[in-house]
């Protein structure tokens, strides 16, 4: 009864193991070859995730958040692009690792434009990759295909920060810390840009967070402009208040 409701909670799971079943009495050798192909992700996966959970404790208790968003914030403009490209060409592993790490830097500040260019050049600019790919197929063609590349995810990068905003993103315990503004609450009043221009800005007539409060004094700022909201839409976490 419990394997039965746990299945019924996790619908996704229930779906692959019935497609194996599926695949195990229609097409048993199709089914045994996607077997060994789950079975060596699944190891491979065992093998890497520790070190990722390594790195994000590292990068929660050594690295100040004050650091993630001078570098990879809403502010570090060119900057910012040009490491969050570098972080990701030098990363090591397949791209589902880094995802909890992206998931802990734009906790810790970074922009959403900043974590497509890590996980984009995560995904298709990595150092390691780009050694192969010139050396089966040409100098030249992993040089243009780089470029090419770079320029686009650089594009895409300003698509979806234009589009995703970090107040769209699930907000769960461990991003319990960020200010946000409610969206639903907003009034379009433009009092808290004017009052903490760093902090807060504009943007299709919604305020949205633009800097995180990063010392004590930034902080006060955002708890007073956040009473004199007509629209009580900034929300302060107790962590942060």
């Amino acid at each position: 009864m419990k394997i039965i409701n746990y299945l019924k909670q996790n619908k996704f799971l229930s779906l692959v193991l019935l497609a194996y079943m599926v695949s195990f009495i229609l097409r048993p050798q199709f089914a045994a070859q996607a077997f060994d192909n789950s079975a060596y992700y699944f190891i491979e996966m065992i093998q890497i995730m520790p070190m990722i959970f390594l790195l994000i404790v590292v990068i929660d208790v050594l690295i100040p958040k004050e650091v993630i968003i001078n570098n990879l914030g809403e502010g570090s403009g060119f900057k910012g692009g040009i490491l969050a490209l570098v972080l990701g060409s030098i990363s090591a592993g397949p791209i589902y690792a880094a995802f909890p790490v992206s998931k802990l830097l734009l906790k810790k500040g970074a922009s959403i434009g900043n974590i497509v260019v890590i996980l984009s050049a995560w995904a298709v600019v990595k150092v390691p990759m780009l050694a192969n790919e010139a050396k089966f197929l040409g100098a030249e063609f992993m040089r243009t295909r780089w470029i090419l590349t770079v320029i686009s995810i650089f594009i895409m990068s300003a698509i979806v920060s234009a589009i995703v905003k970090k107040e769209d993103l699930p907000m769960d315990e461990s991003s319990s810390e960020l200010i946000v503004v409610n969206q639903a609450y907003c009034i379009g009043c433009g009092l808290c840009e004017k009052m903490g221009p760093i902090l807060f800005e504009m943007v299709d007539g919604k305020a949205i967070v633009k800097q995180q409060p990063m010392v004590s004094k930034q902080i006060a700022a955002v708890e007073n402009i956040a009473k004199k909201c007509p629209g009580n839409a900034i929300q302060i976490p107790s962590k942060v208040a």
